[in-house]
């Protein structure tokens, strides 16, 4: 089968990304096999060509989302029947910790990203691949390989984020940073769902554009020096309730000033810088809560993929590459160049 892998680190992916001749995967009694029809890009394909922050295994097929059909089954898979459309949950942890059985299997010591740091040659850019029953969900006949690869992940994540730790309730204020990341449109989108006020961020006119028309009530460019000025006049100098925050060091301590009293920032990546500072100040006088949050539950993508179903949450897909011009992708998702994910098509060469 063909697959996309690189042998060796390059901040260049150009340089080291092939399409290849690998063998078809042999699949564990609780395994399935499948056929990827569509396969989506994440930031974390670019971690991989780099290594860094991680260094995952070599020879490395990347790619964490993947819808297809499952065309072989393990002997002890329940649930999952050849024919089935599925798509991948990239979530891969031991499942009998504390942490697991308690449905925070996101916590798992033993977690790893499946198509990032697994391998080597594990991951979704490939013509087949293969995952665990546990790392698969259902796709409905009315959810496309497109849609349910282009938000599993992403949507996942918002999902998680907003839901799961900060307990959105409707009528608060979500800032949602960075709104035309594949993130960031999933968490307007989900923040409407719940009947909140959503104020986006962008930089630049066309992408602010795609904030308004997916849902948000109001934006704001991010990259003008008083954007975290015009967020708080939006808000009648009360602040939000809730920040959905990834961007990282260049806003953060702005982020957090525009909280109401109790409000939430709940975080999930630092694509600008790690090393942010906050005056602590707002943290203990106002009854700040900052929260991290990674990934998601199986049963949160499921929630995902429903709602999908049920057109309240739209993927927009910006780019799609034949496989043999899949390494495009990861250029263009370095340069920040397209509104919407990307996605590649294994069986299409």
């Amino acid at each position: 089968m063909k697959a996309a892998v690189f042998r060796e680190y390059n901040k260049d992916p150009t340089q080291v990304v092939k399409i290849d001749d690998v063998d078809m995967p042999k699949l564990k009694p609780n395994e399935i096999m499948i056929k990827v029809e569509k396969a989506a890009y994440n930031y974390n394909d670019l971690w991989a060509i780099w290594g860094d922050p991680v260094k995952t295994p070599l020879p490395h097929i990347s790619g964490s989302d993947v819808a297809g059909t499952a065309v072989e089954v393990g002997e002890d898979v329940l649930h999952i029947k050849v024919g089935d459309r599925i798509v991948s949950h990239s979530n891969m942890s031991c499942r009998v910790c504390d942490m697991c059985t308690s449905g925070r299997e996101y916590d798992c010591a033993d977690r790893t990203i499946w198509g990032f740091q697994t391998g080597p040659l594990w991951g979704g850019f490939a013509q087949y691949t293969h995952l665990p029953e546990v790392n698969v969900a259902k796709i409905p006949d009315n959810v496309s390989f497109d849609a349910a690869a282009a938000i599993s992940m992403v949507g996942m994540t918002a999902w998680h984020m907003l839901v799961g730790r900060a307990k959105i309730r409707p009528g608060q204020m979500v800032l949602v940073m960075g709104g035309t990341s594949g993130v960031g449109m999933s968490g307007i989108q989900i923040a409407k769902l719940f009947n909140c006020k959503v104020i986006a961020t962008a930089g630049n006119k066309e992408k602010m554009d795609k904030c308004l028309e997916i849902g948000a009530d109001h934006v704001v460019n991010h990259r003008e020096q008083d954007w975290y000025k015009k967020v708080r006049d939006i808000t009648k100098k009360q602040g939000v309730d809730v920040v959905f925050e990834h961007i990282g060091k260049t806003t953060f301590p702005y982020e957090v000033g525009l909280l109401k009293m109790g409000g939430t920032l709940v975080a999930t990546g630092a694509t600008t810088g790690y090393d942010s500072t906050i005056d602590l100040r707002y943290l203990f006088f106002k009854g700040t809560n900052l929260l991290g949050s990674t990934q998601g539950t199986k049963a949160e993508l499921e929630q995902v993929i429903h709602w999908t179903s049920e057109g309240k949450i739209n993927p927009v897909i910006g780019t799609t590459l034949p496989f043999g011009d899949m390494v495009k992708g990861h250029v263009m998702m370095a340069n920040a160049e397209q509104i919407g994910k990307i996605v590649t098509t294994p069986q299409k060469l």
